[in-house]
């Protein structure tokens, strides 16, 4: 079997972290800021935790060395 290599796209959007949980950014920040209401930019900022099913299915597909 030849080895698995991690998908590019999905090693610069998320992360996993120490526990296994994985982290992303938010999303609805690239443009249109200024249709946003002050308090939905600040909101958006940082970065999230996926909900676990979610967070399995990219371990799973895309980053299978995580």
């Amino acid at each position: 079997m030849p080895k698995l290599k991690t998908k590019s796209g999905a090693k610069k959007r998320f992360k996993v972290t120490g526990t296994g949980k994985v982290v992303s950014a938010h999303a609805g920040k690239r443009h249109g800021m200024i249709k946003r209401t002050k308090k939905q930019i600040r909101q958006l900022r940082g970065t999230r935790i996926l909900f676990k099913t979610d967070g399995d299915n990219i371990k799973k597909y895309f980053l299978p060395n995580a």
